[in-house]
């Protein structure tokens, strides 16, 4: 009897793939087929060809800029033609379900699976579903979410709150082996800033503007983004810096006291399930849709962090709002405690199985 066969897509930015990589060990333990479809050079290529064992194709795809660029009028037929490749591929391999995370990549992916009438699954970490998972939704049946209040957005009873898909293997992170590889002690308290998987220019610079009597009370681990490592700044010892992190993330994380971070609703999730309280400087509504202040609001009347808006952020609120989720953290740890598991994994791997039956 032949496995079944799934084809995954989503990427664009790391957001786009975690839910994606926590989900597909479950069904390499199933002996399902696994294939991945996204662009050829995002980052969904790189951390899904690190898995070793999901045949990746790439497609051609557009991209969404918030900003005039002569490349936005070549995007529609970048789209186009990634619908038919899309098309093709989908008709040769005929998987038996398609699970799409979002981010413009997936658009194609899911029309042509739509044309080939393979069922197709969407889901949506935000509160307010993206622009491609806006365009998708009409071609899927059904589509997974995080929020139960994202369900109101949707308007559709394909909706179906899952809660948030945890990667397993960050719930086996070693203190020790953080401290180690960043050549840490235990005689201080342990800060991760991290910008998202491109980095955060104005987080990265406030931050190394403060360094300088940050390190007189924390140990500082800094995930800056491509490019973005600075090496004048390696005269602090109690300063690591890291272009981006895959598999030492786990033990990064479990050394933290306290996190900076932007609002993604994968990582503030994940966040949430180890029990780190957070500093959430969420992406402004003039740089995106506004999806992570709702994400970071929706946290902060949970009690679960503080909430820095980029436009009120200089060197005073920046550090008094550090201060003020390290005063806080064992409340804020002690509200994490009593919050709901979803075991979200396990919900939508049984909703991918019938669905694909």
């Amino acid at each position: 009897m032949m496995s079944k066969r799934i084809l995954f897509t989503g990427g664009g930015s790391a957001g786009h793939v975690t839910v994606n990589v926590a989900l597909i060990p479950k069904f390499v333990d199933m002996g399902w087929d696994i294939k991945y479809m996204g662009s050829a050079q995002g980052i969904e290529a790189e951390l899904i060809q690190k898995l070793g064992n999901v045949e990746y194709l790439s497609i051609s795809t557009g991209k969404l800029r918030r900003y005039i660029d002569r490349e936005n009028l070549k995007d529609p037929f970048r789209v186009i033609k990634g619908v038919y490749q899309a098309y093709q591929l989908i008709r040769e391999m005929k998987p038996n379900v398609v699970f799409s995370k979002g981010g413009f990549v997936s658009v194609p992916v899911v029309l042509g699976a739509w044309l080939n009438r393979i069922p197709v699954i969407i889901h949506e970490s935000d509160i307010t579903p993206g622009l491609a998972n806006k365009i998708s939704i009409p071609f899927a049946s059904k589509i997974c979410v995080t929020f139960p209040e994202t369900k109101k957005y949707i308007k559709s009873d394909k909706a179906l709150h899952v809660g948030a898909i945890i990667r397993e293997e960050l719930m086996h992170g070693s203190s020790i082996k953080g401290l180690t590889l960043c050549n840490f002690t235990r005689n201080k308290p342990v800060i991760v800033c991290m910008g998202g998987s491109l980095g955060s220019q104005r987080i990265n610079e406030i931050l190394r503007r403060n360094l300088h009597h940050l390190i007189d009370k924390f140990q500082i681990v800094h995930i800056c983004g491509k490019g973005q490592i600075d090496n004048s700044y390696n005269i602090y010892r109690e300063y690591k810096q890291f272009e981006y992190v895959h598999h030492e993330l786990v033990d990064i994380l479990a050394m933290s006291d306290i996190v900076i971070s932007r609002a993604g609703s994968n990582s503030i999730f994940e966040f949430l399930s180890l029990k780190k309280p957070m500093l959430l400087i969420p992406l402004s509504k003039e740089a995106s849709r506004g999806d992570q202040v709702l994400n970071a609001l929706s946290f902060k009347s949970s009690g679960y962090c503080e909430i820095l808006l980029e436009e009120n952020m200089d060197d005073d609120t920046f550090n008094e709002a550090i201060r003020n989720v390290f005063d806080k953290r064992y409340a804020i740890i002690e509200r994490m405690e009593s919050s709901e598991s979803t075991n979200a994994v396990n919900k939508v791997v049984e909703l991918i199985t019938a669905i694909a039956t």
